[in-house]
């Protein structure tokens, strides 16, 4: 009774966020619902007093937008191959590092650097990497080549240099880069999750496994996999979310273009879209194509549950 009594004072206690989350979560959500089913929406002319039907063709328009299908593409094949590829190398350093007892703290934390660093700085440094410069020295005819770390190094193993993100590149390459820079900036947030799963494993079953002489390879895929299933389920479902809302990492390559010069908007995403929308004034499309993406991460991350209800041990 007399928790009954004061909980008009938790109350007063939560008003504060409960209002902010009114309003800059839950009514910008009904908003977008509400923007996504008039058709044609664009917050100037709403403004004006213009007065937009009630339909779906803006979802009719997102679907039948000839770049839509690219920019699923795009999506779907990020998600892909960045979240299996991350989320193993995330549990192999993580194993590697919770055998290490020398700087482990340290090497944590030089891991866990990149999660807390600026994705569009790490993308322009990326671009530096793999970017071919050409500069003027001396008279107009004369050109020096700067090939770019990743492309030295290749030239230093006897290999030729790749135009991986310059103008006449190939999607192929672009993707490689795209690929290779999602997975190094998705492992700190798995191998910090991961890591703690390790470390809160019974130490038992390692000693048991020890007398049975059991193989290093056996005991990860038969106790440490198992035991970390948890683990592993919560960073694959995340590192679905997070793909499917990649954007940031494209524009710190290749900028506003989403590409290299001669194919602009080739690596353009369904969250690229919904920006782009944006910025034409289309507030209708850009709410359609969220609720659309909002229903493709809810499909995948349902089926992920369904099957991982087999796999995962609690």
């Amino acid at each position: 009774m007399v928790e009954g009594k004061n909980q008009w004072k938790a109350w007063i206690y939560l008003l504060p966020c409960l209002i902010l989350l009114l309003i800059f979560t839950v009514y910008p959500i009904i908003n977008t619902v509400r923007m996504a089913f008039l058709n044609g929406y664009n917050g100037m002319m709403a403004v004006g007093g213009e007065k937009f039907s009630f339909g779906v063709k803006n979802f009719v328009d997102v679907i039948t937008y000839k770049e839509f299908l690219t920019c699923l593409k795009n999506t779907m094949l990020l998600c892909v191959i960045t979240v299996p590829v991350s989320t193993l190398l995330a549990l192999l350093i993580a194993v590697c590092l919770n055998s290490i007892k020398p700087l482990n703290r340290l090497l944590q934390t030089i891991y866990f650097i990149p999660y807390v660093t600026n994705s569009i700085a790490i993308g322009m440094v990326f671009a530096a990497m793999f970017n071919i410069v050409g500069s003027f020295f001396g008279t107009p005819n004369e050109i020096v080549t700067t090939a770019g770390i990743i492309n030295n190094i290749i030239e230093a193993f006897g290999g030729t240099k790749v135009n991986w993100i310059n103008a006449g590149s190939t999607y192929a390459a672009n993707m490689t880069v795209m690929v290779i820079y999602i997975v190094w900036n998705a492992l700190p947030f798995k191998i910090l999750i991961l890591l703690g799963g390790l470390q809160s494993v019974n130490k038992q079953y390692y000693d048991a496994a020890k007398i049975d002489g059991t193989s290093r390879s056996r005991t990860f895929w038969r106790i440490t996999v198992p035991l970390l299933s948890p683990m592993i389920a919560y960073v694959i479902i995340t590192g679905f979310i997070g793909g499917f809302k990649e954007y940031s990492s494209i524009i710190g390559i290749f900028g506003e273009t989403l590409g290299p010069a001669s194919a602009p908007y080739s690596l353009n995403t369904m969250v690229g879209y919904i920006y782009r929308s944006l910025s034409l004034g289309n507030e209708g499309k850009a709410s359609a194509a969220a609720i659309i993406l909002f229903g493709i991460i809810l499909v995948v991350t349902l089926i992920q549950l369904y099957v991982q209800k087999k796999r995962v041990h609690y």
